[in-house]
């Protein structure tokens, strides 16, 4: 579900699951990074390497390294919604609450990017294809006010929210994904339907 806003503060190819505690984890890492660059991340990506023989969490294994995705879930598991039963709703400084159903975003204009995804633990996959609709057009066709200033997102089991200001949502390489890898968005991806921030970290990619 998306949700324009007005003027207020707003808070906000395959792998493994990984539970909330090993997201935090990694995301210290990805701080690290982000913080002092990335020599002081592969310093500690080394440190982290010392010790993995006594690591019972796993969450060495997924230091940033080569390969593809890597999968992370907060609520151990993928939760299912077919492309009849999905619905994404639009509340908020729109002309008058919105449910799109998938053939309803697959009739609106399609956009097809190839752009790296970034993960803020420090791995990254390159030229993913990606295709779906802007969501500038999509708050177009809902029609959002002039007034609104952020947009609140929440995933379809209710589990994960987050956000955007209008301009960053407004981006050309911003989309309402329903396409990746050159194939419908899989369910550990997000699918039916996810939102791709290109600039951004995944976890903008709300799923």
């Amino acid at each position: 579900m998306a949700r324009a806003r007005g003027d207020e503060q707003v808070e906000g190819r395959d792998g493994t699951p990984v539970g909330r505690r090993a997201v935090l984890g990694l995301l210290g890492l990805g701080a690290v990074g982000i913080a002092f660059g990335s020599g002081a991340e592969s310093w500690l990506a080394k440190q982290v390497g010392k010790v993995s023989a006594k690591d019972p969490t796993g969450l060495t294994g997924l230091v940033p390294g080569g390969g593809g995705f890597r999968i992370y879930t907060v609520t151990a598991g993928y939760p299912p919604k077919s492309r009849e039963d999905y619905r994404l709703k639009v509340t908020g400084l729109v002309d008058g609450p919105v449910t799109l159903t998938y053939d309803d975003l697959m009739a609106l204009p399609q956009t097809q990017l190839t752009k790296d995804f970034q993960c803020v633990t420090g791995w990254r996959v390159e030229d993913v294809e990606w295709q779906g609709v802007k969501l500038a057009d999509v708050l177009d066709h809902v029609g959002a006010k002039a007034g609104a200033k952020y947009l609140h997102f929440t995933s379809f089991d209710g589990a994960y929210t987050e956000s955007l200001t209008m301009d960053q949502a407004r981006r050309p390489d911003v989309l309402v994904a329903n396409h990746m890898l050159g194939k419908p968005v899989t369910r550990e991806h997000g699918g039916p339907v996810r939102l791709y921030v290109a600039p951004m970290y995944g976890y903008k990619s709300i799923k």
